[in-house]
């Protein structure tokens, strides 16, 4: 069975407030006329909704309904199958969980935020970003369906077997659900990134495991390897999603969009002045590319994830060169050095 790629400077801004979409002119390929049509599953429902009293037929309907994903879901996310974590069996841990006060009321609220009409919504948005990605990469299997579950805040998204796509729905209930209340302390339940746990930033975080999985790996250990290689997951995102703003594609708040981009030059010169391109030392660069609430040594306004930031903008200016370029074979450039060579990068102000 296939792996799950899971997914879990005091400087003054004067900027106008287009720049959150400096790319808003860029062109949109038409992709009306690709076909195609997703089904969002919704195991989450066919869970909670099984008649307790008539259970192993209902566990036996979903095992016929969801075989793959079901595999996964009691195997490795709610562990009903195993002895070591269920040791009164599969059926009675099941049961215990979709009768349980606190459960059962995450997937009461689930329904609430995701209505059926929400749902079909989604649906659409999917179609259309599987569109693009169909545009990008003729060659590559769409996933034929995105399955919905709860995990009591475990994970959000993930891909499996043959592309197929699951969606976490209790981890986009809105920044004002009270996450931290499950697990106060949690730093996965800061407020920097509860902040997208929302219906704006679902078909995007659902959609990054699958582009994890296309990409695969960073060729090399140093911080030069990481912006490349996460610029160009922001590049493929930036125009799967080609409608979003980049508040959703950066996962950043709209004051930080404008931010790094009013400083785009000296947060590069902050790289350059410390030496940071060609560290090796992940601790020591870690918030540069990981999800942080700030990036070490510049104003508290700077958003974590700059040198991810710096790296999309290096694929860019390369894109921009090599108009040329496909997606694959850009995904096939792996001498990081060469791409930031060649994009010619040089920040404007």
């Amino acid at each position: 069975m296939r792996s799950i790629n899971i997914y879990f400077l005091g400087l003054a801004v004067s900027f106008l407030l287009f720049a959150c979409q400096p790319d808003k002119g860029k062109e949109i390929p038409d992709v009306s006329h690709i076909p195609m049509d997703i089904e969002i599953r919704r195991f989450d429902k066919d869970l909670f909704e099984m008649d307790t009293l008539q259970l192993e037929n209902g566990l036996s309907a979903l095992a016929a309904k969801y075989p793959e994903f079901g595999n996964i879901y009691f195997g490795q996310i709610l562990g009903s199958t195993d002895e070591r974590i269920a040791p009164e069996g599969h059926s009675a841990y099941v049961k215990g969980f979709i009768s349980h006060p606190a459960p059962r009321q995450l997937f009461d609220t689930t329904q609430i935020v995701f209505p059926e009409a929400e749902i079909q919504k989604l649906e659409v948005e999917f179609e259309q970003a599987f569109q693009f990605l169909k545009y990008y990469f003729p060659n590559q299997i769409i996933p034929p369906h995105i399955t919905t579950f709860i995990s009591e805040y475990t994970i959000a998204a993930f891909v499996y077997k043959d592309n197929a796509l699951a969606l976490g729905l209790d981890f986009f209930l809105g920044a004002e659900h009270p996450y931290i209340d499950y697990n106060p302390g949690n730093p996965h339940f800061s407020q920097y990134l509860v902040r997208t746990f929302n219906k704006e930033h679902v078909v995007l975080k659902t959609l990054k495991p699958l582009i994890k999985d296309i990409l695969g790996n960073p060729r090399g250990n140093r911080l030069i390897d990481h912006m490349i290689h996460n610029g160009k997951e922001l590049y493929l995102l930036s125009h799967i999603l080609p409608n979003e703003p980049d508040s959703v594609i950066l996962e950043y708040s709209k004051p930080q969009v404008e931010w790094v981009y009013a400083n785009e030059k000296e947060i590069w010169h902050h790289f350059l002045r410390e030496d940071l391109l060609y560290s090796t030392d992940i601790q020591e660069f870690k918030k540069l590319i990981d999800y942080s609430p700030h990036s070490p040594g510049m104003p508290k306004e700077a958003p974590g994830r700059t040198a991810n930031w710096i790296g999309f903008q290096m694929v860019n200016s390369y894109m921009k060169r090599y108009p040329e370029t496909t997606f694959e074979e850009l995904i096939g450039l792996q001498d990081a050095q060469a791409l930031m060579d060649q994009s010619r990068y040089k920040p404007a102000r």
